[in-house]
């Protein structure tokens, strides 16, 4: 059982954009979502499958400067979580990094990082509810996230909080890893 963390949510600021960069947003797993495409005439059909793995293997995650910082503008979301138990300056606990799609009232968030050291202390939790409100108060209706389909970590947390698998992408990052999208509604 986690023990109790102090912390804050607040919006994130350029400034903050380098002290998430340094945060660890790796993980380790034994277990992947398997993508497998079948494919006749007329028809294809892609399932995913939970694979365990031979040995646990560590995750990357990708990210970079410039995809943080298009969540700055206002019409986006950006918030980072930041620890009040902390005697010097605020330290950075995870971030959260949301763009908003007018056009298909969808707020898409390509980042949730919680740092390893504090995993379990329910911030992934608060900064997605919080997300959740300001995206609920721009009167969008769908709220969708991206996982790699080797971050099970991740894939259970979508599925923890309500998520439902809504679709796929092949070599969606830049690394060249698929993306699974997870939704769910607003209303």
């Amino acid at each position: 059982m986690a023990s109790s963390l102090g912390f804050l949510i607040r919006d994130g600021l350029e400034s903050d954009l380098d002290r998430c960069l340094e945060l660890d947003h790796g993980s380790e797993t034994d277990l992947v979502w398997q993508m497998t495409v079948f494919e006749e005439p007329g028809a294809q059909q892609i399932s995913f499958k939970t694979e365990h793995l031979p040995r646990t293997m560590e995750v990357d995650y990708p990210t970079n400067r410039r995809r943080l910082a298009m969540a700055l503008p206002e019409d986006h979301c950006f918030l980072v979580a930041i620890s009040r138990d902390s005697d010097d300056s605020e330290e950075l606990l995870g971030y959260l990094a949301m763009q908003c799609q007018p056009t298909h009232r969808n707020a898409q968030i390509q980042d949730l990082i919680v740092s390893r050291t504090y995993r379990g202390h329910g911030i992934g939790s608060r900064l997605l509810n919080v997300a959740r409100k300001w995206a609920h108060e721009r009167d969008l209706r769908r709220l969708t996230m991206e996982v790699q389909t080797k971050n099970y970590p991740g894939i259970c947390f979508c599925q923890a909080v309500g998520m439902r698998f809504c679709g796929f992408n092949d070599r969606y990052f830049e690394n060249g890893d698929i993306a699974v999208f997870f939704s769910q509604s607003l209303r």
